[in-house]
């Protein structure tokens, strides 16, 4: 692949992302291909994520290319994007070779989610913004083009990085209200694709206990907490796998309706895309294809 950004703006990058990836998307952990045994397993739930009509899957915890290429190779149109890869974990040369071996045998399937992850998760965190910067710097280097990846952005700087040297943000574990001060900070241009946890079940204390289990994890991490604080909430909210308030803001879960409005109060906040996790009380690397047959009934 030998295109370069050049003189291209990030709203002509983010045009072009927001066409490949759709509206509606599926985040999931469970289709990364590190297990060859699961491979058709996998290559099959993805193919028929594409028949429902979602039109990108976003592949979960610290994915890379190389776990993207037997989906792209499954489906005819659908983006696959990796959601995320971490910086510290793989190397901008490494990535760009990668990407454009896949470039040049199926040509916009694939899309770059980069993040800087978490200082608890890797002894290699040090300065994320200026390793991100210098990141970017290596990939521009290389040839890959701007509008081919982008950003795990939660904080205004991330933001702005996202604006200028990417398509764009997917940020994860957001509010509506973080979706409406990213937009603002992006401008109309670059690719919104905020991830959105999905509990299928009507039982409030049900919904909610399934959502704090799942959520207590990421309680534990600064980047979010910090995000959440920014947003209005207060440590009290982080306790015991999170308050009402936190969990009904960042888990959609009920109805038909209730959920429908959930994910429409995402774009009705400015994003253009909404990348869906089912969250349930099975593993996470799970494949819950029934719940994505919901979806798309409800959705598509």
């Amino acid at each position: 692949m030998s295109e370069s950004i050049g003189n291209v703006t990030a709203v002509d990058h983010g045009s072009a992302a927001k066409e490949s990836v759709g509206r509606y998307g599926v985040w999931s952990f469970g289709l990364r291909t590190e297990d060859q045994a699961r491979r058709g397993e996998l290559t099959e739930a993805v193919a028929e994520l594409e028949e429902l009509g979602f039109e990108a899957v976003w592949l979960g915890g610290s994915s890379a290319v190389e776990h993207a290429v037997p989906l792209v190779e499954a489906t005819e149109r659908m983006t696959v994007a990796t959601g995320i890869q971490s910086i510290w974990q793989y190397t901008a040369a490494d990535s760009a070779r990668q990407v454009a071996e896949l470039e040049a045998s199926h040509p916009g399937r694939f899309l770059l989610g980069l993040g800087v992850s978490h200082a608890r998760l890797t002894d290699q965190y040090r300065r994320p913004y200026s390793s991100m910067v210098g990141y970017l710097d290596a990939l521009d280097t290389a040839g890959v083009p701007a509008g081919r990846r982008v950003l795990a952005a939660l904080g205004p700087k991330m933001l702005e990085l996202s604006r200028d040297r990417a398509a764009g943000s997917h940020p994860y574990l957001v509010t509506p209200e973080h979706t409406a001060q990213a937009r603002e900070i992006l401008g109309d241009g670059p690719l919104l694709a905020p991830e959105l946890k999905v509990v299928l079940e009507t039982d409030p204390e049900r919904a909610r206990a399934i959502a704090r289990e799942y959520l207590a994890l990421y309680l534990g991490l600064p980047n979010y907490t910090n995000s959440f604080l920014r947003l209005g909430f207060t440590e009290d909210d982080f306790t015991d796998g999170g308050s009402d308030r936190l969990v009904d803001a960042v888990v959609a879960w009920g109805d038909q309706d209730r959920i429908r409005a959930a994910v429409d109060a995402f774009h009705a906040a400015g994003a253009d895309h909404v990348a869906l996790q089912v969250v349930d009380d099975q593993p996470r690397d799970a494949l819950p294809r029934d719940a994505w047959r919901r979806l798309a009934d409800l959705l598509i």
